[in-house]
């Protein structure tokens, strides 16, 4: 027999039904039988029998493999709970094998597991302090080992090489110029035309020359400029990274005796803290000329008027109070991503994970920055 069989017939002289189970009963050939047995139990179940005896014949079973003592043991659990049930026939390995499965009740539909309110609002927020804490003391250790140089050990000490900083400058300053000046440019615009906008309900549209001017230098040109230097070379940090240590190239750095924090992050913070603050001062006149050009066309300021009025309203220390943000700025945009990419493991979704954690991380930390320089600044009156 090819496939496994089942019937019943009644018992004689007693309340109670027999099956008898025929064939292999293994996990290949128990597709056939499975919808009599269905039919089977709906039927004994509409009887309702109770306090009868139930007999499952397994004497005609040539093999029987887990898959089947399985099947078995349910028909056993569950014609069990209102007769006697008997197993009879069958090898004593087969009647072993059934006996040892476990009893499992069914689940149920939904396992709901309530945590008290306090627990819903103070583990998220402990998870949140362990991992800041985890990336305060990562980027105090990036920091300290960018610091000591290439070589792994402090008495050899190395310098970053300049080739290095000279092809990050070029990666991270010059090829970022063009669109710093389209950004800065329309960001600009947009403000003297909103300004302007404002301003002519009270008759002072050229003061709008004063707006753009000390919000441009002072606030908007250095943090428009390092969110799109976070977003751009930032990202490019932690890829780069991260793809070197998914290739073990970071430990192929620590076998020849360098320093990998030294060797990738050193250059890449060095060239951050010189092409930010040139940046800035790029994206500064970008603005400045946009803002020109649209209050020559919106309000009919003209060059020399805008010159002169902005001359007035500003200073050097205007200049100055956001150009000094800038090198903070840029160390903590490389720390940051140069932290997340040493985090990368051995996946393509740990690097995409790690990168945008990195341009996230690094935009809120170059804002909260900017934050604690207008209040740093208020207080000094600077």
């Amino acid at each position: 027999m090819d496939n496994a069989a089942v019937d019943a017939e009644q018992l004689e002289g007693q309340a109670g039904e027999r099956f008898r189970l025929s064939g292999p009963w293994r996990n290949t050939t128990l597709d056939t039988v499975m919808p009599k047995l269905l039919k089977m139990r709906d039927d004994f179940e509409s009887r309702d029998p109770s306090g009868g005896c139930v007999e499952i014949d397994i004497s005609g079973i040539s093999t029987l493999d887990t898959s089947g003592a399985w099947i078995i043991r349910r028909m056993q659990l569950g014609a069990g709970e209102k007769n006697e049930v008997r197993i009879v026939g069958g090898t004593d390995a087969m009647r072993e094998l059934i006996s040892a499965l476990p009893e499992q009740p069914p689940l149920p539909d939904k396992i709901v597991v309530r945590r008290p309110l306090m627990q819903k609002i103070f583990d998220p927020l402990g998870h949140m302090s362990v991992n800041l804490m985890q990336d305060v003391l990562a980027m105090s250790y990036v920091l300290g080992s960018a610091v000591r140089g290439a070589q792994s050990k402090e008495k050899r000490g190395g310098r970053a090489s300049i080739a290095s900083i000279v092809n990050q400058l070029d990666h991270m300053g010059v090829r970022a110029v063009p669109i710093i000046l389209l950004m800065s440019f329309l960001i600009g615009a947009i403000i003297a035309q909103q300004g302007a906008f404002q301003l002519r309900y009270f008759g002072a549209e050229v003061f709008v020359v004063d707006l753009v001017g000390i919000l441009q230098l002072r606030e908007i040109g250095v943090l428009l400029t390092a969110i799109m230097i976070a977003g751009r070379s930032g990202s490019a940090i932690t890829a780069e990274i991260g793809s070197m240590k998914m290739r073990e190239e970071v430990d192929a750095l620590k076998v020849i005796g360098l320093n990998p924090v030294g060797v990738l992050v050193l250059p890449r913070i060095i060239a951050l803290v010189i092409a930010l603050p040139l940046l800035s001062i790029i994206a500064n006149f970008a603005a400045l000329y946009g803002a020109a050009v649209v209050s020559l066309a919106y309000s009919g300021i003209t060059f020399q008027v805008f010159v002169t009025r902005l001359h007035d309203a500003v200073d050097y220390a205007t200049f100055a109070a956001g150009l000094i943000k800038a090198p903070f700025m840029a160390v903590v945009i490389g720390i940051v991503a140069a932290v997340e990419g040493m985090k990368v493991g051995g996946s393509a979704e740990s690097l995409g994970q790690h990168v945008t954690a990195s341009v996230v991380k690094s935009i809120f930390v170059v804002i909260l920055m900017d934050g604690l320089f207008a209040v740093f600044y208020a207080a000094i009156n600077f």
